[in-house]
Formats: structure tokens, C-alpha cells, sequence
């Protein structure tokens, strides 16, 4: 936008789950009042721009009588004058905004206008292509935990328990092997979803399986109180699958230096002598299905 633009200043910010979002992205500036800025709707040229989902420019930023002037001080204190402000729109919704500013008092024409437009446009394919990998991973972690469900119950049905009784290999052997496999699918693929919100509630659906499936449900504390980091249950859940530590690291992202590093830590704190014995132990403690 700066290159194709002519415009020697440019930032912006996306929305992070608030009715606000946060100016992150700049280039041009020789000051950091505008870096962190909360840009509310209504408020200042971005806010306006919020509201109305169209670009708008002025000529002079602290004479302009077209936006209010909530944020002057950041805006003075940058020397910017002449701004425009065009909105990232994803699936019908503004995400963001982008800046283009000149330190003089002039009226922007099409050149200026329409670059940020382009710019805009190139940022909403990519995050139109964030969004649909988003849905898609999450689709793909509730299609495993489903089967993981059905699996479970395909295991149990015709055979009653008590409801803390833990399920054991004579259940069904094959069955729970597939629900492992499934829940080692899901850890795999909770690190590869890039939204926090959503990787959060894939564990915490393995964390539920994991418990369901060794009996340590919500009626009952877990005996050991071994405590695991995400990283190591996800190298465990990998070793009980039979995976090598170099293709626990490929499936992982993880160096194999990282996946001896998490086992070797993970041994120790359940007590294990062997990488086999601390999956058994995992299994004990409700870490693993």
C-alpha cells in the first residue's frame, strides 16, 4: 500500500473476539502512539469506518469535522494530517481496518484510495482461507470426537458396569484401540488449528475422553495427581499408538530431540522405567484413553 499507494504510513489491527480491536501493524511511523491503540466503533476515522463498513478519507485529520477526535493526541503525536481508512470485510462482517496516512494536508485521490482497497482485499482472501481451515479443523475434531463416542458406547453396549467402573481391554480390545486412535487424531490436531479458542476446546474434549475412557469421570478425583503439559500427553498419546519418536515428532511438528525431551519428563513425573510403562500409568491416571 505504501509502494503502489504513495503513502509513507500505513497500519492497522483485526478484531480479537471484542467489540474493539487493537492497531498492531505499522510501517512508516517514527513514534509508537498509535501501536496498542483501541479502535471502539463510532470513535475517530477507524471507529467511523467500523460503523459505516465503507472506506472514508479526510484531508486533515485534526480539522476534519467528518469523524470525532477521541484519538488526536496518538494522531498528533505521529504528525499525521491527511488519512484514509478502508475496512477488512470477511463472510460479511468487518474484521479490521486498514491506514494510509501522509504527514501533509492533502486530499487523497483514487491512486491512494485504491491501493488500501486492494490491500483490503488481499487480507480478506487470507483470512477468508484462515477461516475456512478453522471451520475445517473443527469440523474434522468433532467428526472424531463422535466416532470416539460411538466407539465407546459400541464397546459397552449389552455389557452393564458400575458407573465408576473403569473399562477395561476385555470390554472390547479393538474398539478401544480405535478410540485411542482417535484421540490421538484429535491432540494432533488441536496444535495445527490456529485459533486458541478452539484448540482449547479440542483438549479439553480429549481430556474428557481420556477420563471417560479410564474411569475417572467427573465422579471421582484422579488417585495420582500427575499432572502432564498438553505437549507431553501429546507425545504419550503418540507412543501408544506405536509411533516411533521420530514419527511422533513428524506427526507433531517436533523435533525428535523435543519428543525424548517430553517422554523423558513425562517417565519421570509418573514414575515409569520404561516408555511403555509410562503410557500404562498415563492410562492409571485418566491422562490417556
Amino acid at each position: 500500500m505504501r509502494r503502489r499507494g504513495g503513502l509513507p504510513v500505513a497500519f492497522g489491527g483485526l478484531f480479537s473476539g471484542a467489540r474493539q480491536f487493537r492497531i498492531s501493524e505499522l510501517t512508516g511511523t517514527t513514534t509508537n502512539s498509535l501501536r496498542g491503540l483501541a479502535i471502539t466503533p463510532g470513535n475517530g476515522l477507524g471507529g467511523k469506518v467500523l460503523t459505516m463498513s465503507r472506506p472514508i478519507s479526510v484531508a486533515d485529520y485534526p480539522t476534519s469535522r467528518a469523524i470525532s477526535h477521541e484519538y488526536d493526541a496518538a494522531v498528533g503525536a505521529e504528525g499525521l494530517r491527511s488519512m484514509l481508512a478502508v475496512p477488512v470485510v470477511v463472510r460479511g462482517q468487518v474484521r479490521g481496518v486498514l491506514y494510509g496516512a501522509l504527514r501533509q494536508p492533502l486530499v487523497l485521490g483514487d491512486r491512494a484510495l485504491g491501493s488500501a482497497v486492494e490491500a483490503a482485499r488481499e487480507l480478506e482472501r487470507a483470512l477468508e482461507h484462515e477461516l475456512a481451515q478453522e471451520l475445517a479443523a473443527r469440523d474434522e475434531a468433532q467428526r472424531l470426537l463422535a466416532e470416539a463416542r460411538q466407539r465407546r458406547l459400541r464397546g459397552l453396549r449389552g455389557q452393564p458396569q458400575p458407573q465408576w467402573a473403569p473399562p477395561t481391554e476385555e470390554t472390547d480390545p479393538a474398539v478401544w484401540e480405535e478410540v485411542r486412535e482417535a484421540h490421538g487424531d484429535l491432540r494432533a490436531l488441536a496444535h495445527r488449528v490456529p485459533d486458541p479458542q478452539l484448540r482449547a476446546e479440542i483438549l479439553t474434549a480429549c481430556g474428557r475422553l481420556a477420563r471417560a475412557s479410564s474411569g475417572h469421570g467427573r465422579e471421582r478425583e484422579r488417585p495420582s495427581g500427575v499432572e502432564l503439559s498438553p505437549r507431553e500427553v501429546d507425545v504419550l498419546a503418540c507412543v501408544a499408538s506405536g509411533a516411533t519418536n521420530s514419527a511422533a515428532a513428524e506427526r507433531l511438528g517436533l523435533r525428535p530431540e523435543t519428543v525424548k525431551s517430553y517422554l523423558r519428563s513425562s517417565m519421570r513425573k509418573l514414575g515409569a522405567r520404561t516408555r511403555l510403562h509410562a503410557v500404562v500409568e498415563a492410562r492409571r491416571a485418566g491422562l490417556l484413553p
